[in-house]
């Protein structure tokens, strides 16, 4: 359902809106479209859930807009990538949905537990833009004037999308929906949005966004069948119960055993998707790092976000794919462009792992 809404998203004018907005707020600072940029994907991860829908929703929108204003197209491509991981750890993610029903924990907490990682990881990319037009790594066009008119403006033509993460959040928060009414709401919230207030949704539009949702939870479900199987093999054969045994032997500090994990979900990830891998792997990984008294919130945070690093990483990276498709630039060229941006997402995980309040201070202030 969180899908199909991004999928209506993406087909309406929505996320023009939200970049317009974006851009006008955050324009006037230096690197502002870089900022606009990340500030866009944030919004819009709160609405979409994935990576990949986030890159393709606003990557051309992004690209187009910089490439316009005389940024270079390899800086542009980098932060448009490296933005779209926000996707899957912000609410409503689908990997954070998979997780928690999988690893048997609340959906709802773990919404709230990817909100300040997510945030952090953000304001790190607005980090590193700053960084390297400082440094001279990249030539910074002029900044856009601030135009209050046009903020006002933008603003209101975003408003209705904006209001979607709050009735999201504050709903589950709220006790008013659970996670899948969510899902349902957020859909119809969105063909309301498209078909009746904004009408640039066609009957033909609303078809292909079902039929889009339709071969990608295909896909999803067929793995879950498959891995739900694999999972019952699995315990039969004791290999979960074995390696958590051997987990709880190791006389490792929390911290060391984390970095561990993440170091193996970082490497996992170049060659898996991230629904896959959260499929194969938590039934194995969750019940040792339960044995090794590791928070269940706390290292989903750290699975999914580490693992959701291989959506920009070769050599099966989708979204370099994606973003080579909408550059024309060569898939090396892509990857080179992305490099720096690693550097804060990377240090986005260590901090996770460091400070694990990061992820486990907001679902305990909510009663989560």
């Amino acid at each position: 359902l969180f899908i199909l809404a991004a999928n209506i998203m993406n087909i309406c004018s929505t996320t023009t809106r939200i970049f317009d907005f974006a851009t006008a707020l955050i324009g006037f600072t230096e690197g502002g479209l870089g900022h606009a940029n990340v500030v866009a994907s944030s919004i819009f991860a709160t609405m979409s859930g994935t990576a990949v829908a986030d890159a393709a929703g606003l990557g051309s929108i992004e690209i187009k807009a910089m490439k316009e204003r005389g940024y270079e197209l390899g800086y542009s491509t980098g932060i448009t990538a490296a933005s779209s991981v926000i996707g899957p750890i912000l609410p409503p993610s689908i990997a954070l949905v998979v997780y928690g029903w999988l690893a048997h924990v609340s959906i709802g907490g773990l919404f709230m537990a990817g909100l300040l990682p997510g945030i952090l990881m953000a304001l790190l990319l607005m980090g590193m833009t700053v960084l390297l037009g400082a440094t001279g790594k990249v030539v910074m066009p002029k900044p856009i004037p601030f135009d209050a008119c046009e903020a006002v403006r933008t603003g209101k033509r975003a408003v209705l999308p904006l209001i979607m993460p709050a009735i999201i959040v504050g709903g589950i928060w709220g006790g008013f929906f659970t996670p899948t009414e969510a899902g349902a709401i957020a859909s119809l919230y969105a063909i309301i949005l498209g078909g009746l207030i904004y009408r640039d949704l066609k009957w033909r539009d609303l078809f292909k966004a079902f039929n889009r949702t339709l071969m990608f939870s295909s896909v999803i479900l067929l793995i879950i069948a498959v891995s739900s199987f694999y999972g019952w093999i699995l315990v039969r054969m004791g290999i979960p119960q074995a390696l958590a045994g051997q987990v709880a032997s190791m006389d490792m500090p929390m911290f060391a055993l984390l970095l561990c994990f993440a170091l193996f979900f970082l490497l996992i990830g170049c060659f898996m998707s991230v629904i896959e891998s959260i499929l194969i792997f938590t039934p194995i990984v969750v019940p040792a790092a339960l044995s090794a008294g590791l928070d269940p919130l706390h290292f989903g945070i750290v699975m999914v976000i580490t693992l959701s690093v291989g959506v920009i990483t070769p050599p099966f990276g989708t979204v370099l794919f994606l973003m080579v498709s909408i550059t024309r630039l060569r898939y090396g060229q892509v990857v080179a462009a992305i490099m720096p941006f690693l550097l804060p997402i990377i240090a986005t995980i260590l901090l996770l792992i460091a400070v694990p309040g990061l992820a486990t201070w907001l679902p305990d202030a909510m009663g989560f």
